[in-house]
């Protein structure tokens, strides 16, 4: 009940070691008094340990100490066998708590609850009402644990308790979630519930989804502190329909030229029905209402046809409450410093809302206070629709907001007659409901303030209990004039609509009368039309960044329980059973509320009180009436109240006076001695404050942190100041609330005043406008930011007093950030002429003699200009930076230098200290530029005039001047803060400072003190007059250039700063005069006046390069993007340039869907390159790779024709076929010889499917022109002259030729040898080769230095590396980047004969090299492979390609050996040999004696390109290769493979004989699963089983990737020695083959192994044989198998 708990109370043992404060002795001291005459003297209360918090009930009261400790002091009833009562200053220790921490406690009239660090609560006392939380028990002796648990999960999980508070017959709790959770009896619990006691904690379900950040209980109300919702989650969807009756709660009804909104929907709602239809009313119990849909909903009233018998307060306090409660949106009543005089009866009437039919206690004025009423409306239309409402002898009751009048419904059958000024503003209300409810129905709840009249007598009136006779006669016709013409000049019409409740005004709706309807939608549609943007004055949410550091301001207050004394603040005496929010707090900024027994407390951050409830004692610090609404306290100006506390009938409150030693005031019961031991009901002993009375004792208490009331009595808690920690802690919180109330004065009496001026924006015009809104909007959120923190530091004084949780010091960027950008804004607004243009309407509004503005800006000069004045006030808030500094350097000298706090003291001290000097600086920046401005000529001023613009300096004075400048010419030179300004008679250009660089002359030669200034497309040389002149220039540009560089100088002190700005740096620009660059803008890495780097430039023709500058020229890798006007879509390029240029490896995307991958020169297809034709939605119809010169297709190609199934492999010239080459296509036709101007002319060689052929001239493609010789598939032929195209009938003259069968030569000579016109291997992908020479450094195969081609490896290694490692998506693994790395480096490093080793290196060199796509010879296998498979895939599969094909892959072999043998070139030629290395040391004496071994040289290794090489490429290349040798040898195979077939069907000795293997050779048993068998008859694949597996590796590996002769070879060798092992385990012993005896044998295990192509096979092995290999062992096993293949597929015949 009579205390507020302050959240949860930390130890301060270890911060009290740190400031030097020891002794116990010294905080925390506990006093006590009643009553507030002179004679009271607070008794001291002797405590072994600092008290943290004190709560007090009727008659006693608990105290919470460090360490956790509870004492009780007072009357205990409950305490049966115990003391029943101990006095004040002998507390006992509350032993059942012991071992428990505690961390609150709370006191209700009589009973206790104290909450344990891990949020357990503990309740003892009176608990006849359940107000203990603890069932069947009428007292509870001790602290007993309290369950508080949540039903809703499962099992029930307890919730953690914040805080508690306790009221007479009911308990609150906060709990961790900030909900609340209530047990006891009582309206006041909040909860949906008609059966009391309620034992056992519920949550409050009425404020679930809510942020409660306090609670307080009176005697039978409650009380909490709720931050406001998210702007987003207030204005959440609201329900159209009623929740009971499902009707719809707002009707829509569009007539000709006007719109009915109705909401005279109508429920019988809250009423609990029987059923029998009879309503149920606890006797004395206001009716249950129902939950409410939302929260601020109004609480409808229950008259239905079942309660036809319902008291008349019933209604009456529905109706009235209908009345009276405004919409979620709406605005409510603002109580100013000057309060509204007393809008009720007199003050000595008690105010009763329940009263009968007959009571003379009416709430409703009288006609007097109706008139006064009148007078201090601030709105005309409100003034004018009162008085005639007053006129019509209309009845209504003056509600707690002025706006209500606008809600409230006039006479039915009356038809109000408005004037114009009240039209419009009811018009633009009702088109702003109209047409947001058009959006959404629920923003319309705004009109459910409808008030419905009833007549149930004449002249009586429903709404007033018992029908209180009259209305109001029609007040004099002067005196409604003069009000009207009063107000006339006060209407708001401006810039900025900045009302007090800005947070909810973002969202607000002005409400509509009931029975406006008769208006035209054009008027709405008029009305409604946007105004200028307005500015919250409080930010909504606050400070992003501050987030939970910083208490919130956006507090509501919500109550509920009895109202009989008006204690709920709802301008009624009505009880509520369920929370409701007073809405004329909520935009007060309430941190803290408190509850007496009948009376309600709540403190704003700006240090005001507000009270409400019973003033029967004056405990209400006012004599205003009514007290159903809160009022401020009268305090005297200055006073800053920062702690309340309420006791039965008085009030205590903590405050600053005028020195930071805080002081204490009392309103309220007087307590005299005389009457201590009366009675109660007496009340001779009690006297009546009419304002809040200063306790004199205060100063003698020490620093008081927090005051805490309840009964009669009051408690301070109080620290000495022995080191000063304390003095300068509270001189800390004190200065800071004095200045959020500075602050808040301005905002609230200059600058929203000044946003609301009507000729605002006429006179500063739209740019001074938009800027004042920006400084008004920096300026509330550093108003907002100081309220916060004043709050913040309030708290640390009650509760911990300590320097770590001081949020100025732990998180000061959001305070040197907030006052930056207000800073900036402020000197924005001055150099922008803001304060001059806004001097005349502020002379309007405040007159000639402007005390107010100089009383606010701390000016005392006479005579001061207004803008000066208001360029003071906007300044001020610049100089609390200081008082921070001078604080936090106070607070340090209370700590030892060497300890964490001095340290964090001295840094903030610091960087407050800075900021202020960098501010100071910054404004006289911001005058210098204002004054520049205001005397500088011409017309520059506009172009040149931007807010954020400093001046620097200038040159007027002749200082600088342009060299070689003619001698009538000016040249003016003006440094700004992001420019340097360069103005001649009529023109002036710009140089933005980011691309500028200056360096001076040496002056060893001349006499002239010059500066060479580089920008990107200019670079002049300026002369100073001296040179002290030149080096201020100097230095001030490039400290300009360095600031303009590092975003306009946001650090807090100039410290540190450079000499010189860096010569590089990344910077925008946008070209103006550079033909090429010509406006493009330029944003990247900069090189001395150049873009050099990676950078990115934009074209105004939509063309855009990102990539890397060199000198001011693309140089490197870039993206160039070209939009093509026709197609309406890009060309891309992405890839290498140089000096501008497209030059090196790219890709080229072209709007057409043709797609070039190749070399550039020139920005040319230059070199070897792929193009891909075709529209973009087909698969490429034609595709060509091969060699480019000056963007034509130039040298040795490929084309594949997709469209007319042809591939064309040979030479061109400027595109067009030219020399010799080769056609094949999908039809088989095969033709090679001379290309002209794109055609078949000249001699050449043409061959069908069947093998038709001829050989002669030819005139166009497939047309024969000329001589030749035409021979048939079975050897007869022509030869004569042939005409025609081949296929469709040729034209012979000549002579048939049919050979003899016999004629053996003859048929020899006529087989045609093919290749012999088709271009030579070596000649095939020069530039291929020659990329890659060029790569490695050389201009010619073979000629360049071996050192250099390492280096370039290296170059092109590291640079790849480097591009991988800065593009992320590549992902670049640590082994890839090991192998890179060690592909840089040489592995022969010394020169020398090649040995093995050295051999092997290099070998594996080259496996990862030619792995590796970034490394040359990489990159040439990676194209040698893709130019194989574009030329024999596809179409190119053509048995007659296959010469061919094996030829290419000889040459590959030879040129790139030459590559290798360049690279080391140790290495012996080819064919050389390499020896094996000794192994013993004997060989070396033996070669020294022995002449005969020179005979037989020792083995080696046999150099050559295939053995090096082959096992690198081939397999790469090996199925389009094993392809043609297939198709080559298709019907030797199928001959071979039927035999193959037919043979296998037999059983092996069958097949053993068949073949004529000797007996002796034969088997006698097999190995079958690990046993040995016997061979019978039958046996089938069982004999040389091992070795026929063997032989099969060589088909497995037709598919592998690593298979080349030489494995092949291995193979057959194993094959023939797992033979050998067979016979020689049968014959056991040892013996020599003989090949009568070998061949049959190896020809069962070829026969048994089922190799498909063998043929295949058997000539890819010939023809890429190791040549050194064919006489040796692995030629003649080859030759056998070989010899095996032959027989096979003439055994048919044997």
């Amino acid at each position: 009940m009579h205390q507020h708990c302050h959240g949860q109370i930390s130890v301060m043992e270890s911060q009290r070691k740190s400031s030097g404060e020891d002794s116990s002795g010294e905080r925390g001291l506990l006093h006590t008094w009643k009553g507030y005459s002179c004679s009271v003297t607070p008794e001291r209360v002797l405590l072994s340990r600092p008290v943290l918090q004190a709560a007090l009930g009727t008659r006693h009261g608990v105290l919470l100490v460090e360490g956790g400790q509870v004492y009780s002091f007072g009357e205990f009833p409950w305490k049966q066998s115990q003391v029943s009562e101990v006095g004040p200053l002998k507390p006992v220790l509350e032993s059942s708590l012991s071992g428990q921490r505690v961390v609150a406690v709370a006191a209700g009239s009589f009973h206790s609850g104290a909450v344990t660090e891990d949020g357990g609560v503990h309740m003892w006392g009176e608990n006849s009402f359940g107000q203990c939380g603890l069932s069947s028990l009428t007292v509870v002796s001790n602290p007993t644990p309290v369950a508080v648990l949540d039903p809703d999960t499962s099992p029930p999980h307890t919730i953690r308790v914040l805080e508690l508070a306790c009221g007479e017959q009911h308990s609150l709790a906060l709990s961790a979630q900030h909900e609340v959770w209530a047990w006891g009896s009582g309206c006041q619990l909040g909860l949906v519930t008609t059966i009391f006691p309620v034992w056992k904690p519920q949550k409050v379900e009425h404020l679930a989804g809510r942020h409660v950040l306090q609670v307080a209980c009176g005697a039978f109300h409650s009380l909490a502190l709720v931050r406001c919702l998210p702007p987003q989650e207030a204005r959440r969807p609201l329900p159209d329909k009623c929740g009971q009756c499902n009707q719809l709660l707002y009707t829509m009804t569009d007539k000709e030229d006007h719109v009915i909104i109705s909401d005279s929907h109508y429920c019988p709602l809250g009423v609990e029905l029987l059923d029998d239809g009879e309503a149920r009313m606890e006797p004395g119990r206001s009716p249950p209402l129902r939950l409410q849909s939302s929260p601020s909903e109004p609480l409808s009233s229950h008259t239905s046809a079942s309660a036809p018998n319902l008291h008349p307060s019933i209604t009456d306090h529905t109706d009235y409450e209908r009345r009276r409660t405004v919409a979620q949106n709406g605005e409510v009543l603002t109580t100013t410093d000057s309060d509204i005089s007393a809008a009720g009866t007199d003050s000595d009437r008690t105010v009763g809302g329940m009263g009968g039919a007959g009571s003379q206690n009416s709430p409703y004025p009288d006609d007097q206070a109706v008139k006064e009423y009148l007078k201090k409306l601030s709105d005309t239309s409100l003034a004018e629709e009162t008085a005639k409402m007053t006129k019509a002898g209309a009845s209504f009751q003056p509600p707690a907001d002025s706006l209500d009048l606008l809600t409230s419904d006039l006479l039915p059958g009356v038809m109000p007659v408005t004037t114009s000024s009240a039209l419009n503003s009811l018009v633009s209300s009702c088109a702003s409901a109209v047409a947001e409810r058009v959006v959404s129905t629920c923003e319309a709840l705004s009109l459910k303030k409808r008030i419905n009249c009833y007549y149930p007598g004449v002249g009586g009136v429903a709404g007033a209990p018992g029908g209180v006779p009259g209305g109001f006669p029609g007040g004099p016709a002067e005196e409604r004039v003069r009000l009207e013409e009063s107000m006339q000049g006060k209407k708001s019409c401006s810039t900025g609509d900045i009302r007090e409740e800005e947070a909810e005004g973002l969202s607000r709706r002005l409400s509509l009368p009931g029975l406006l309807s008769q208006v035209s939608p054009r008027l709405l549609r008029r009305a409604s039309r946007p105004r200028v943007r307005a500015v919250p004055l409080t930010p909504v949410g606050g400070l992003p960044e501050a987030g939970e550091l910083l208490p919130s301001l956006q507090t509501e207050v919500w109550s509920w329980g009895r109202g009989e004394e008006g204690q709920l603040g709802h301008g009624d005496n009505l009880p509520r059973l369920q929370p409701l929010c007073i809405k004329c707090l909520s935009s007060k900024e309430v941190v803290l509320v408190a509850a007496g027994a009948h009376h309600s407390l709540a403190l704003t951050a700006q240090s005001q009180v507000f009270s409400w409830g019973s003033n029967s004692s004056g405990q209400l610090g006012h004599m205003a009436c009514p007290t159903t609404i809160p009022r401020l306290a009268k305090l005297s100006e200055g006073i800053r109240v920062w702690d309340v506390g309420a006791g039965a009938q008085h009030t205590l409150l903590l405050a600053d006076g005028d020195c930071y030693q805080p002081i204490l005031y009392y309103s309220g019961q007087q307590v005299r001695e005389a009457a201590q031991d009366a009675p109660q009901d007496q009340t001779e002993g009690y006297s009546y404050t009419q304002q809040p009375v200063l306790l004199p004792f205060c100063m003698n208490l020490g620093y008081v942190s927090g005051v805490f009331a309840g009964g009669q009595s009051c408690v301070a808690l109080a620290d000495r100041n022995v080191t000063g920690f304390i003095a300068s802690l509270h001189e800390l919180a004190a200065a800071e609330r004095k200045f959020y109330c500075k602050l808040s004065s301005v905002k609230n009496h200059i600058l929203r005043p000044l946003l609301d001026l009507e000729s605002l924006g006429t006179a500063l015009g739209p740019a001074s406008t938009v800027l004042l809104q920006s400084l008004a909007r920096c300026y509330s959120r550093l108003c907002h930011l100081t309220g916060q923190h004043s709050t913040s530091l309030t708290a640390n004084l009650r509760r911990r007093r300590e320097v770590k949780s001081l949020v100025m010091l732990e998180h000061a960027s959001i305070f040197l950030d907030t006052y930056n950008e207000y800073c900036c804004s402020v000197g924005n607004f001055l150099v922008m002429g803001g304060f001059q243009a806004l001097a005349k309407p502020s002379l309007d509004f405040f007159g000639k003699c402007p005390e107010l503005l100089q009383r606010l800006a701390e000016s005392s000069e006479e005579n001061i200009p207004l803008s000066d004045l208001l360029v003071a006030l906007f300044y001020l808030p610049m100089r609390h930076l200081h008082e921070y500094g001078r604080l936090l350097l106070k607070l340090g000298t209370c700590f030892e230098v060497s300890s964490v706090d001095y340290q964090k003291l001295q840094d903030g001290c610091s960087k407050f200290e800075a900021l202020a000097l960098h501010l100071k600086r910054r404004r006289k920046e911001a005058e210098y530029t204002y004054h520049f401005w205001k005397s500088f000529p011409g017309k520059m001023t506009d172009s040149l005039r931007k807010p954020p613009r400093r001046l620097i300096c200038e040159s007027s004075n002749k200082a600088l001047t342009l060299q070689n400048s003619g001698r009538f010419s000016v040249n003016w030179f003006i440094l700004f803060n992001d420019a340097l300004v360069h103005a001649q008679f009529s023109t002036h250009h710009v140089f933005p400072l980011a691309t500028l660089w200056v360096e001076p002359i040496p002056e060893e030669n001349t006499d002239l003190y010059g500066l060479k200034v580089i920008s990107p497309e200019e670079t002049f040389t300026l002369l100073a007059c001296s040179s002290m002149e030149k080096a201020k220039w100097l230095r001030s540009i490039n400290q300009a250039v360095d600031k303009a560089m590092s975003g306009a100088g946001q650090s807090g002190s100039g410290a540190g700063q450079r000499a010189e700005p860096p010569i590089s740096r990344t910077a925008s620009y946008t070209f103006y005069k550079d033909s090429r660059l010509k406006e493009a803008t330029y944003e990247g890495r900069w090189l001395a006046g150049k873009p050099n780097g990676r950078g990115m430039v934009k074209w105004l023709d939509g063309r855009i390069y990102t990539g890397m500058f060199k000198n001011g020229l693309e140089d490197g890798f870039g993206d160039y993007v070209m939009p093509s006007k026709t197609l309406n879509l890009n060309d891309h390029y992405q890839g290498h340039w140089k000096e501008g240029k497209m030059h090196g490896i790219g890709t080229y995307k072209y709007a057409t869907g043709e797609l070039y991958e190749g070399s550039f020169q020139d920005n040319m297809r230059h070199g070897h390159g792929m193009l891909r034709s075709g529209t973009l939605n087909s698969s490429s119809p034609s595709v060509f790779i091969g060699q480019w010169v000056h963007d034509k297709k130039t040298g040795y190609g490929v084309f594949d024709d997709i469209t007319r199934g042809e591939k064309y492999m040979g030479m061109w010239q400027d595109d067009q076929r030219q020399g010799t080459g080769v056609i094949v296509t999908q039809f088989g036709l095969y033709y090679e010889g001379a290309f002209n101007n794109n055609k078949m002319q000249g001699t050449g060689v043409l061959l069908s499917e069947d093998n038709t052929t001829y050989e002669g001239e030819f005139s166009e493609d497939w047309t024969l022109n000329g001589k030749g010789v035409l021979t048939m598939a079975n050897g007869d032929y022509f030869e004569g002259t042939f005409t025609g195209e081949w296929g469709s009938g040729l034209k012979v003259t000549g002579s048939f030729f049919k050979p003899n069968l016999y004629d053996s030569d003859g048929d020899k000579g006529r087989a045609v040898k093919l290749g012999r016109l088709a271009v030579r291997p070596e000649e095939k992908w020069r530039a291929v080769f020659e990329e890659c020479w060029m790569r490695l450094g050389c201009e010619a195969p073979g000629q360049g230095e071996n050192q250099r081609a390492w280096e370039n490896i290296a170059v092109a290694l590291t640079t790849s590396r480097r591009e991988l490692r800065d593009c992320p998506e590549m992902n670049l693994s640590p082994s890839h980047n090991l192998t890179l790395e060690s592909l840089e480096f040489n592995p022969q490093q010394h020169v020398g004969p090649v040995t093995m080793e050295k051999y092997d290196r290099i070998r594996h060199y080259l496996i990862k090299a030619c792995d590796t796509p970034l490394h040359p010879l990489g990159r040439l296998m990676e194209t040698l492979v893709a130019v194989y498979r574009m030329t024999y895939v596809g179409v190119g599969a053509n048995r007659r390609l296959l010469l061919q094909a094996v030829n290419e892959i000889m040459s590959y072999l030879a040129r790139i050996f030459q590559l290798v043998r360049f690279l080391f070139p140790d290495l012996p030629e080819e064919g050389g040999v390499i020896p094996e290395p000794s192994s013993d040391p004997q060989d070396k004496k033996d070669s020294k004696c022995a002449d005969t071994q020179l005979e037989s040289p020792k083995p080696g290794r046999v150099v050559s390109s295939s053995s090096l090489l082959l096992p690198v490429l081939l397999p790469r290349l090996y199925p389009p290769l094993f392809t043609l040798y297939a198709l080559e040898k298709e019907r030797e195979d199928d001959v071979y493979w039927e035999c193959v077939l037919r043979l296998n069907k037999q059983p092996d000795m069958a097949l053993l004989a068949f073949l004529g293997v000797q007996h002796k050779f034969w088997p006698v048993s097999v190995p079958v699963l690990g046993e040995r068998t016997e061979v019978v008859s039958s046996t089938k694949d069982a004999c040389f089983a091992s070795a026929t597996e063997t032989l099969q590796q060589i088909r497995q590996f037709v598919f592998s990737t690593t298979f080349t002769p030489s494995d092949k070879l291995q193979v057959i060798q194993l094959t023939f020695e797992e033979i050998t092992k067979e016979v020689v385990s049968s014959l056991e012993d040892s013996f020599l083959w003989s090949m009568d005896d070998l061949f049959p044998v190896f020809l069962y295990v070829v026969l048994r192994a089922r190799i498909r192509n063998l043929g295949s096979e058997v000539s890819l092995i010939e023809d890429l044989m190791d040549p050194c290999v064919q006489h040796g062992e692995h030629g003649i096993m080859f030759t056998t198998l070989k010899a095996c293949y032959y027989q096979i597929q003439h055994e048919k015949t044997t």
